[in-house]
C-alpha cells in the first residue's frame, strides 16, 4: 500500500471539522480503567481511537511495546486524550472542567458516580451563583465542577491559578487571548473586599479557537500549581502554524520541559504543538516507529522531518 505523507494525510483531515485544541490527561499505567470509568458516568461518551506504543516510544517511556499508549474518547461532544505515561507526573485540581447540566437529577447521578472513591473539594448544594453546584476530584485525580446552568459547550475545562502562579489569572487570560485566533473575553468577575483577593479574578469565562474556557484565581495561596499531568494538544494544520503556537507560547516558558512537541508556558501550562495528522499517523504500524524515532529528537515538530522517516 501506498504511504502517505504526512502533509497529505494532513490536507485530508482538515477537510473535516475538528477540535482545534483538546485536553491530554496522563494516567500512572490506569488509562484504560480511567477512560472506561467515564464511558459508564457520562450518557454520551465513547472511545474513538486507541493508539499502541512503539518500539521507541516504549524504550523511551519504559513501557511495553504493543500496550496501550493513547487513548482518544469523547464525552458529550468533547474530545479528550488519555496516555498511559507512568508516574512521572500526577493530575492535580489546577486544571479542572466544569459539567454543565440542565437538571437536579442529572447533576445529582453524575455527582454520585464521580464522588465514589473520590474527593470533594466543595459541596455538592446551593450557592449563591448557582442552583446547584459541586467539585469534585474523581478516583484517578481528575477534578469536575458540576453545576445546573444551560449552556451549549457541555464540557469547559477551568485554569485554576494558585502556588506559584496565584493572581494571575488575568495577565494569562489577556495572553491566550492574543496568542489564539477566534478568541476574547465573554465574561470577568471580580473578587470583592469581602472575600479573596480584592481585584483578582473570581471567574472569567473566554474563548480560543471558538472553544470556551474559563479561569480563576484562587481565593487562597494553595500549594498547587500547574504540570503536564493535564496538558492541551493544540492542533495545527500546517507547519506555519506549528511555528506560530511554538513561538508564541514557549516565550519566556520552561526551556527544560521543550521537547516531542510540548512545552510548559510562562505560567506553567503545558502544551502539546502538533499537526493535525499525527494522531492517524501513529496508528499506522508500518509509520508510528519511524516517526517517534524522528519525534524524540525534536522539541518542536518539524513534519518535514516526520516525511522524511516514514519515507525511509
Amino acid at each position: 500500500m501506498e504511504t502517505q505523507t504526512l502533509t497529505e494525510t494532513t490536507n485530508k483531515l482538515n477537510t473535516t471539522s475538528q477540535q482545534a485544541i483538546h485536553p491530554f490527561l496522563w494516567f500512572n499505567n490506569n488509562a484504560e480503567d480511567a477512560v472506561n470509568f467515564y464511558i459508564s458516568v457520562f450518557g454520551n461518551a465513547a472511545i474513538e481511537t486507541i493508539n499502541r506504543y512503539s518500539e521507541a516510544g516504549a524504550n523511551a517511556s519504559g513501557q511495553n511495546p504493543g500496550s496501550v499508549m493513547t487513548i482518544a474518547f469523547q464525552i458529550e461532544g468533547y474530545k479528550m486524550v488519555a496516555i498511559n505515561g507512568g508516574p512521572a507526573f500526577t493530575i492535580n485540581p489546577s486544571i479542572s472542567f466544569f459539567v454543565n447540566c440542565k437538571s437536579t437529577e442529572e447533576i445529582d447521578s453524575l455527582w454520585s458516580k464521580l464522588a465514589d472513591n473520590g474527593t470533594v473539594m466543595m459541596a455538592l448544594d446551593k450557592y449563591p451563583f448557582a442552583e446547584k453546584y459541586g467539585w469534585i476530584q474523581d478516583k484517578f485525580g481528575v477534578s469536575w465542577q458540576l453545576i445546573i446552568q444551560n449552556h451549549e459547550q457541555k464540557i469547559t475545562p477551568c485554569f485554576m491559578f494558585s502556588g506559584a502562579q496565584h493572581l494571575k489569572a488575568e495577565e494569562a487570560i489577556k495572553f491566550y487571548t492574543s496568542v489564539f485566533n477566534n478568541s476574547e473575553i465573554i465574561q470577568l468577575e471580580r473578587y470583592g473586599s469581602d472575600i479573596g483577593p480584592q481585584g483578582a479574578v473570581v471567574h472569567c469565562k473566554f474563548t480560543l479557537n471558538d472553544q470556551e474556557f474559563v479561569a480563576m484565581d484562587s481565593h487562597e495561596h494553595m500549594p498547587i500549581d500547574f504540570n503536564p499531568g493535564l496538558s492541551f494538544v493544540v492542533n495545527c494544520k500546517d507547519q506555519e502554524e506549528i511555528n506560530y503556537y511554538w513561538d508564541k507560547l514557549s516565550e519566556g516558558g520552561y526551556e527544560g520541559a521543550q521537547m516531542c512537541g510540548w512545552l510548559q508556558d510562562k505560567f506553567g501550562v503545558s502544551w502539546q504543538i502538533v499537526p493535525e495528522s499525527l494522531s492517524e499517523i501513529m496508528s499506522n504500524t508500518a509509520n508510528a516507529e519511524k516517526a517517534m524515532n524522528a519525534i524524540l529528537q525534536m522539541k518542536k515538530i518539524d513534519i518535514k522531518t516526520i516525511e522524511r522517516a516514514i519515507a525511509q
